[in-house]
């Protein structure tokens, strides 16, 4: 209930809990998440705005928000529901996937930018993004998901 801030200004700090907090969790690390698609789609992810992450997911931008160093946009498609972040550079997302991480969540991660959602719904827009898939905590909360957390701590 008290504010803990990190170094991000609060707005980013609300995106990130208004994000990150109602999602699944899992386990894995951060590193070379910007690398690109090495599981067999063969995409790299490259830098892009929130308007063309939204074009390549055929999907109607609502609930636009900006801050300094982060744009934010709800999505649905047939594919689900989503979140977009786009970021001004690698720093500022890298800071806020460690401050959301511990919310839990499930994000699929490219350069300079995060989509936010069920790994299902992550997995398929994969496909058109590239990216990796990158699991926050996990709160113990046994969320009846299937068993996902192919990478281990460490």
């Amino acid at each position: 209930m008290g504010s803990r801030h990190l170094g991000l200004t609060k707005p980013a700090l609300l995106c990130a809990a208004a994000v990150a907090l109602p999602l699944a969790a899992g386990c894995s690390a951060i590193s070379d998440a910007t690398s690109g698609d090495k599981g067999g789609e063969g995409k790299v992810a490259k830098p892009a705005s929130l308007a063309q992450l939204a074009q390549q997911t055929s999907c109607s931008l609502t609930g636009q928000r900006k801050v300094k160093d982060l744009e934010q946009g709800n999505c649905k498609n047939s594919q689900g529901r989503y979140v977009l972040l786009s970021f001004t550079t690698d720093q500022g997302m890298n800071t806020w996937l460690h401050e959301a991480k511990p919310w839990g969540g499930v994000y699929l991660v490219g350069a300079r930018w995060v989509v936010v959602s069920q790994e299902q719904t992550l997995q398929t827009l994969r496909k058109d993004l590239g990216g990796k898939i990158v699991h926050g905590d996990n709160h113990g909360g046994g969320g009846g998901g299937g068993a996902s957390h192919g990478t281990g701590h460490g």
